[in-house]
């Protein structure tokens, strides 16, 4: 049997060897302590950005502007034209003056007030309307005796179903 006369003998009995080996150690150490450090101000960096950073509200607010001057309301739907008279039941007047529809509406929370329909663009309208800032004629004015509603609105822009 032939024996390997290096086998025989330990690895550190080989100076070449212990050299090379102690300086793998030393490079294994000198790479993992690099790798910590980078680790460790990472995470301190994060956790600074993350302190730092201001808090966004989550309030979100649209300015649409005031309510358009008309003399007999104008429609709870963009883009918020004037309504011609007789669209707008009394009900939508507060001696004489328009609560308001759509986003500008100042009516109670259970508001339901008739409008005819008849006068709404959507509906076919095709007739004069006024114009903004024009001043009320009150012979165009309908009372509640000639108003002929045909349909109950909530002053937000939706249709209510009549109780009956």
């Amino acid at each position: 049997m032939i024996v390997d006369p290096i086998s025989e003998r330990s690895l550190k009995d080989i100076p070449s060897l212990t050299l090379a080996t102690g300086l793998l150690d030393n490079q294994i150490e000198v790479d993992l302590m690099r790798e910590f450090t980078f680790l460790l101000f990472t995470a301190v960096a994060g956790i600074g950005l993350t302190a730092a950073a201001p808090q966004a509200n989550a309030q979100v607010s649209v300015n649409i502007g005031v309510a358009p001057e008309c003399p007999y309301g104008y429609y709870d739907v963009a883009p918020y034209a004037c309504a011609p008279a007789g669209y707008y039941g009394p009900e939508w007047f507060n001696g004489g003056v328009f609560i308001g529809a759509g986003p500008w509406f100042h009516g109670p929370k259970d508001f339901h007030g008739h409008v005819d329909n008849h006068f709404h663009p959507a509906h076919g309208y095709k007739g004069p309307a006024p114009k903004v800032g024009e001043k009320p004629e009150e012979a165009k004015r309908v009372d509640a005796a000639h108003f002929k509603g045909n349909e109950l609105r909530d002053g937000r822009g939706h249709t209510v179903k009549e109780k009956r």
